[in-house]
Order: C-alpha cells, then structure tokens, then sequence
C-alpha cells in the first residue's frame, strides 16, 4: 500500500461540503489502514489526530491562513513534506496540485461548473478555477471526480483522457446525519424561532447556482392559498443581492427565515424535521447535502441536473429549476402526506448506500493506479 500524503490545508474553512469531504475520507482511510500523512492548518491539527489517530499529522506554516500564501507554499513546501515524509504519491483534493512534486499526484475534481455555469460565479472565481481545473487534469496523475457526469463532463469540456479518471462517490456520516429524535428537531427548530411551525428546508451555499431565488419565489406561489402556510428556512452561505430581491417580493403572511450558518449538532433535527429538503441546484459535482438530507429522513425535492439523479436516484422527487415548476413540485409534496412520507423511507434506504468506506476504497485504487 502506497503512503500517502493528503493536503487537507487546501479547502478552505468556510466550504461546508467540501469540509465533510476531507474529513470523512481522512477518517475511512485510516480506518482502512491506510499508511497515511496528512497536512494541514495548524488550527486543525488536533482534529485529524482524533480523526486518523493512526496517521502522521504534519501542521503547515502559521502564514498559509492566507490564500495567496497557501498557494505558493503549495508549490515548494507540499513537495517538501512528501519528501521529509517518504511519501509516494500526493492526493490534493480542491483542484490545484503542485506541478513539480517528485512524486505522482491525485487530484479531486469536484465539478465543472465553472465551464459549463460560468455566469453562476464570480468572474474572478471562475478564472481562477478553470485555470487549476485545467492544469490538474494536464498533469496530475490521476483525477478523481464524484460522480459519473462529472467525469463525463470533464471528458466532454476538456478532452481529458477518460482512461484516467476514477469515480468515487462521496459518503455520508451516518453517527453525523441520522433520523433524528424528537427532542434534537425541538432544539434545532427552537433556535430558529419557529417553535413547532411546519416548515420547508434549504441547506448550502447562497451562491447563484444553488438557484435560491426561484427556490423562493416557487415557495411563495405554492403556499399562497394556504391558511396557515409552513415557513422556508434558507440555511447556510453568504446573502447574495438575488436572494435578498427575491425575499423582498415575498408577502408579509409567508415566513422566510435566513439564519446563515447552522451548527453541526443542528443539522439533523433541521433536516430531519423539515416538511420537504428543497435543493433546486442547477448543476452539482456531486450534492453532498441531497445524500445528508435523505440520511436524516427528509423527503428531498432537487433537479435532474449533472449528478443529482445518480445521488437521489428514485428516492427523491424533482422539477424543473424554474419557479412555476418548483411551486408545482413543493405544492404537491406539501399536500400529500403519505408521498413525503415514502420519500422518507426510499431516502433513508438509498443513503444507506453510499459510505466513506467505500470512497476511500476508490480512493485507494486510485492512489494505487497513480503510482504504476
């Protein structure tokens, strides 16, 4: 078994996802025996120890908090540390890779969206992105994508060589997201001001192609005529000025609730105790939070789009991502109780099947395949 070295000091903080991620493979790979180094923020030292109490844990220079440093120590330091660390071969799991390691690389890919989607980032973002994706796929190794139209569209986009590059989905914790109690939906929802009101769930970034506006002005046409309408709570991300529009041409009768960032201990009673999970994404890599919606138990309504259909297979509802299609969606699954409640069933069994023991197994071959 190859030893590995993971840059987990490349995902930023604030990528919910993208966390869950890093941490539940670096936990599933040394729960496989992995031989395993893993650098990281210093900040996060104490966290990998606990997660991969088997593995060498190798805290990076105080000076890569900062984006810029991190990238450029990216470059000299990670093919330093392979080295002082007899690594062979580097897995970089956020799209860029140091170009001259001495050692094989494996890069994960997450989507390709910024071709495809370009006007849903930042321009800034998106330049920077394209650039790593595109120097990634030239030289690394291997790459590793999470789902089949994701690789697809790395073929399609780019020409990669589809010879090398291997799926591994993505896991869901289940000791993290699980069914959860009475009393966890009671606290989650307390907090949130609701106080046993019904409501819609959306969990992730506010970003544009989360496509949270029509999410919100779907809601509004389909619990217009509703006596008492449940509320739409949009968790997570940064408020974006569309989101902030679209909010502003809600009535005053129906209840929006932003709270930004949700604690970790919350997400199951928020998910769990939802009505419906609406996540009416115009394109995803892969859609960790649909596969944590349905390990919570929450009827999970999202779109057919890239990945979507692979994770939630027929264990979840979809529409179109405009704002009739997703008011006609959420309308029928708010009226029919018995549909929300075989969604939550199918949900909770298709979860089932998607472990981070699994992905890191992928992962292990890929690394494997690397350093042949």
């Amino acid at each position: 078994m190859p030893r590995v070295l993971v840059d987990a000091a490349a995902v930023p903080a604030d990528r919910g996802a993208l966390i869950r991620y890093v941490d539940g493979l670096i936990a599933a790979l040394d729960r496989a025996g992995a031989d395993l180094v893993v650098v990281c923020q210093r900040a996060d030292a104490e966290k990998y120890g606990r997660l991969a109490p088997s593995a060498t844990i190798v805290p990076g220079p105080v000076s890569i908090t900062n984006r810029a440093a991190r990238l450029a120590w990216e470059q000299t330091g990670v093919p330093l540390l392979a080295r002082q660390n007899s690594a062979d071969v580097i897995h970089a799991p956020y799209y860029s890779i140091p170009l001259r390691s001495g050692v094989p690389t494996v890069v994960t890919v997450h989507d390709v969206t910024w071709f495809t989607e370009p006007d849903q980032h930042s321009a800034v973002k998106a330049s920077f992105f394209r650039s790593a994706t595109r120097t990634a796929v030239r030289h690394a190794n291997r790459v590793i994508v999470p789902s089949k139209a994701t690789r697809e569209e790395l073929v399609r986009v780019l020409a990669a060589d589809p010879t090398r590059i291997d799926v591994a989905y993505h896991g869901v914790d289940q000791a993290m997201f699980h069914p959860p109690s009475e009393e966890e939906v009671r606290r989650a929802t307390d907090r949130l001001g609701l106080h046993g009101r019904p409501y819609v769930a959306f969990l992730g970034a506010l970003d544009p192609r989360k496509n949270v506006p029509n999410l919100i002005r779907g809601f509004a046409a389909a619990v217009k005529s509703v006596d008492d309408p449940p509320a739409l709570v949009i968790g997570g991300g940064v408020h974006e000025d569309d989101v902030d529009a679209a909010c502003r041409e809600v009535e005053a009768t129906i209840k929006v609730v932003r709270p930004g960032y949700l604690r970790i201990p919350d997400l199951p009673g928020f998910l769990g105790g939802a009505l419906v999970v609406a996540f009416p994404s115009l394109g995803e890599g892969f859609g960790l939070p649909v596969l944590e919606a349905m390990a919570c138990g929450a009827p999970v309504l999202t779109t057919h789009r890239t990945s979507l259909p692979e994770v939630g297979g027929d264990a979840v509802a979809y529409t179109e991502p405009d704002a009739d299609s997703i008011a006609e969606a959420l309308a029928a699954l708010l009226a029919y109780a018995d549909r929300r409640a075989a969604l939550r069933s199918a949900g909770l069994a298709r979860a089932r099947e998607f472990t981070w023991d699994a992905s890191a197994e992928a992962h292990l071959s890929a690394y494997q395949r690397a350093v042949e």
